[in-house]
């Protein structure tokens, strides 16, 4: 997965966050930039009481985390001849909490947002908590941003689903049939949506993912609904053409490949999933 980046301004001052496999860092750079720069990094790593919280962090997050080595940092942390670097740190350790990116531009040394807050902490009480203000007012943004494209697909997908059945109800299903015939009826219809975008059945799908709650369609991807919405529009135009439920799955299925490939690396749709 590629590295989302963000940004943050915390008094008057830009911060360069980059989130990670679901994990967010923060520029230790930017931050101590606005004190005086990369040298308050390395005092407060070489602070004891640091070395044992960055510590600590590791051993419970990293599993490779090398302890040995932790523990010889430790006997000689408070000696004047004690230097600690991100790099050393991470070099000796093997540590996930920090870590360095090359670049003129958003470079730096960046932590975990746990380690982060802690370095805010040491530079400035006042500092750290409008970080915290900060930070979480972005997650709160791209939260609130992903509901509504979520749940704006979801209905274009409910909404196109209401025009389909309206068409198989007015062209295919016959008159005066049982509701259990009605329903098997829509199920097949559904299903020709489902193998034309997905491949599979919905049945197929659930058999695969048992472990799984809800149904195929919950598990798609922002592109997928996309496709899902026009193709279940073109399906019913199709149905009160009258065209057989065979040619119109063919025909669904090379829209559904066609769109999917146009919309994946469109730019829009990127920004969406950001």
């Amino acid at each position: 997965m590629k590295d989302k980046k963000s940004k943050i301004e915390v008094q008057g001052f830009e911060i360069n966050i980059v989130s990670k496999n679901d994990n967010d860092y923060i520029s230790l750079t930017d931050m101590a930039n606005k004190f005086g720069g990369d040298d308050l990094i390395y005092s407060w790593m070489r602070n004891r009481n640091t070395l044992e919280f960055l510590g600590i962090w590791e051993q419970i997050h990293n599993i490779n985390f090398k302890g040995g080595e932790f523990e010889t940092f430790k006997k000689e942390a408070g000696l004047n001849s004690f230097h600690l670097t991100p790099k050393k740190w991470i070099d000796r350790t093997d540590a996930l909490g920090i870590y360095s990116k090359a670049g003129r531009y958003g470079g730096g040394t960046f932590a975990h947002k746990d380690l982060a807050f802690e370095f805010g902490s040491w530079l400035s009480p006042e500092f750290k908590l409008y970080l915290i203000k900060e930070f979480q007012r972005l997650k709160e943004d791209e939260n609130s941003r992903l509901s509504l494209d979520w749940n704006l697909n979801r209905t274009l997908s409910k909404l196109n689903y209401r025009i389909h059945t309206d068409a198989i109800k007015e062209h295919i299903i016959p008159e005066n049939i049982t509701k259990e015939q009605t329903s098997i009826i829509y199920a097949s219809e559904a299903d020709v949506l489902n193998v034309a975008l997905f491949g599979k059945t919905a049945k197929q799908w659930r058999d695969e993912n048992i472990k799984l709650e809800g149904n195929i369609r919950d598990y798609a991807t922002i592109e997928q609904l996309l496709v899902l919405a026009n193709i279940e529009s073109m399906n019913a135009e199709f149905i009160r053409m009258n065209l057989q439920q065979k040619e119109r799955l063919i025909k669904l299925n090379q829209m559904a490949i066609v769109q999917i490939k146009s919309i994946t690396n469109n730019p829009t749709i990127q920004k969406l999933k950001e």
